[in-house]
């Protein structure tokens, strides 16, 4: 094939590769300019919004790029097909760089950040969570009978297998759950801690009074729970299991809590403005938080598979690993990001 044929046949990829970059967002620093002509430079311009055909149209260009240099086609189309390449390289790469930079960037600062602009409203979230739990967990130690007011008999009797001597739970010295009874939990506590967040935040839209019920309905149980299985004697297996995980998880609950009072707030109080555009702003910060807590409900997921169940350290080493983790979240949400702010 001459180049000649090679460029006629090729020629309107090419074209439609330059204008995709050249309408890029984000695109690299090198900027094409664009062939025209007057039959093709309007539908290659239509053509240029279609993003989607980036990758193939690239990895063409690469191709058509190596053919050239092997056939020893003329410097000059060598050199635009090189151009054409490194420019796509750019854009496309340079896309995905920039994408994990903008990640970074919301999860050293702008995350923590936001969390601390509602410090308040966190602060009452987790007192709609805490606040119920403790009340919770004294009417059960004192009145056991009173765990029933929140679950079945059913239910007790599994949460008490679980957690006796030699039970679900109980991990002997040596040994652990295998690696698929892992993962397979690993997807479930994804799917229950997720619905559990993604319960209180968006009952948020019922002006703030659907979160209020699951978080204070959380902390009831999460209360009751507790006080059940130190009753009945399995104090030190209940809490090494969940003081790891807990830190990122209960956190995350009080996070979601947060951000679905951010939408009742905005309904209940919108000020000078439109209930739908105090809830639209609302929203936007409210969506960024509950994005970070559900990345903080997959690394709880991923403690509570992986590491609560097994046997990798003493029952001292995994308070003291789960303690240091508690401190973790509470100094990231301090004092992460703090220093740009100021």
């Amino acid at each position: 094939m001459t180049p000649n044929e090679f460029t006629h046949r090729h020629e309107q990829e090419w074209r439609q590769l330059e204008a995709l970059i050249a309408a890029r967002p984000g695109r690299g620093p090198r900027k094409l300019n664009l062939q025209k002509d007057c039959s093709g430079t309007e539908s290659l311009l239509e053509q240029s919004t279609d993003q989607a055909a980036f990758p193939s149209l690239y990895r063409r260009a690469c191709l058509h790029l190596a053919l050239a240099r092997e056939r020893h086609y003329p410097p000059a189309l060598i050199d635009r097909l090189d151009r054409l390449a490194l420019s796509g390289h750019q854009a496309f790469y340079g896309a995905r760089s920039r994408l994990l930079h903008k990640i970074g960037q919301f999860i050293v600062h702008d995350f923590p950040a936001l969390v601390r602009e509602h410090a308040r409203l966190f602060w009452f979230a987790s007192a709609l969570l805490y606040l119920p739990a403790l009340v919770m967990s004294l009417l059960v130690y004192f009145q056991p009978e009173m765990i029933y007011s929140l679950l079945d008999d059913d239910n007790v009797r599994y949460m008490e297998e679980m957690y006796r001597t030699g039970g679900a739970i109980e991990v002997e010295a040596g040994s652990g759950r295998v690696a698929s009874e892992n993962f397979k939990m690993f997807g479930y506590y994804i799917q229950n801690n997720i619905s559990i967040g993604f319960q209180c935040f968006a009952s948020g839209i019922l002006f703030g009074l659907g979160t209020l019920f699951f978080l204070i309905f959380n902390g009831l149980l999460f209360g009751a729970v507790s006080a059940h299985l130190i009753h009945q004697g399995s104090t030190e297996r209940f809490f090494q299991f969940v003081i790891a995980h807990g830190a990122f998880e209960l956190t995350a609950i009080v996070l979601c809590g947060m951000a679905g009072l951010l939408l009742g707030h905005a309904l209940i109080s919108p000020g000078r403005r439109r209930r739908n555009e105090a809830l639209i702003d609302a929203a936007r910060p409210a969506v960024q938080i509950v994005y970070g807590a559900t990345g903080m409900l997959l690394i709880a997921a991923f403690i509570e598979a992986f590491w609560s169940s097994g046997a990798y350290l003493p029952v001292t080493g995994k308070f003291i690993v789960g303690g240091l983790l508690w401190v973790l979240v509470a100094v990231y949400f301090l004092f992460m990001g703090a220093r740009r702010e100021t």
